[in-house]
C-alpha cells in the first residue's frame, strides 16, 4: 500500500469512527468527536452536554464501546476520555439534534425556531441563524429562517468563528433539515476576539466618544 492510499485509509476509518461513536449515543447528548494518535494509541475524546450517559453505571457504557472499537475497527489501544461541553446552547450540533427531535414529536417549528434562537442568544452568542427546511405543515416544500445579531457568512472569518451543524428530523410528509450556526466571538480588524459583553462595551465607548466630540464641535461654534 503507498503512502497516499494509507492516509486515505486512515481518514476513511476515522470518519467511520466518529459515525459509529454518533449513532450510539442519545440524541442531543452527544456534540463531536476528536480523534489523536499517540504512542500509546488511539485517543478518542467525546464530548457531550451529559457525561454520566456517556459513561455509563460503574463506567458500563464506556467499556462497552471502547470494547466495540477493538473489535469493528482493529484498534489495539483506543483511549477513550469523556469531556463535557460546558454551555450546551452555544453548541451547533446539540442545539440541531434538540430541535429535529422536538419537530419529529409534533411541536410546531415557528415555536420551536423562535425558543432555540432565545436560548443560543440569552446563552451569550454574538449571532446565530437556525434554517428549518421541509414540508412544514404543507404539501409544498419551504424554508423558515430564524435569525439575530452578527453572523459572519463568507471567508476564513465564517471558519473560524462559526459553529455549524446539521440534522435531519424524519416525519411522516418527509424529511426536514435543520440547520444552525452560531457564533460565539467577534473578531475585530486587529484580529482580536471579543466576547458579546466585550464588543457592547467597545461599541458603547465609541458612542459616547462620538458624542463628546458633537458637544464639543457645537461649543467651540458658539
Amino acid at each position: 500500500m503507498g503512502v497516499k492510499d494509507f492516509f486515505v485509509n486512515q481518514g476513511v476509518k476515522e470518519l467511520e469512527i466518529e459515525k459509529f461513536i454518533r449513532e450510539n449515543f442519545p440524541v442531543g447528548d452527544y456534540s463531536k468527536t476528536e480523534l489523536q494518535r499517540t504512542p500509546l494509541g488511539m485517543r478518542i475524546i467525546i464530548w457531550t452536554n451529559k457525561p454520566g450517559r456517556i459513561i455509563g453505571r460503574g463506567g458500563k457504557t464506556i467499556n462497552e464501546i471502547t470494547e466495540a472499537l477493538k473489535q469493528r475497527f482493529g484498534l489495539e489501544n483506543p483511549q477513550v476520555d469523556v469531556k463535557l461541553v460546558e454551555n450546551p446552547d452555544l453548541d451547533a450540533k446539540i442545539m440541531a439534534k434538540q430541535i429535529a427531535t422536538a419537530i419529529e414529536r409534533g411541536f410546531n417549528y415557528k415555536r420551536i425556531g423562535n425558543l432555540a434562537l432565545r436560548r443560543i442568544m440569552e446563552a451569550g452568542a454574538v449571532g446565530a441563524e437556525i434554517v428549518i427546511s421541509g414540508k412544514l405543515g404543507g404539501a409544498k416544500a419551504m424554508t423558515a429562517k430564524f435569525r439575530e445579531g452578527h453572523l459572519e457568512i463568507c471567508g476564513e472569518p465564517r471558519k473560524r468563528l462559526v459553529d455549524e451543524a446539521f440534522e435531519e428530523a424524519e416525519t411522516k410528509p418527509g424529511k426536514i433539515g435543520v440547520r444552525v450556526r452560531i457564533m460565539c466571538e467577534y473578531e475585530d480588524v486587529t484580529g482580536r476576539r471579543l466576547k458579546p459583553k466585550e464588543l457592547r462595551e467597545r461599541e458603547e465607548k465609541w458612542l459616547i466618544e462620538e458624542a463628546e466630540k458633537v458637544e464639543k464641535a457645537e461649543e467651540e461654534e458658539i
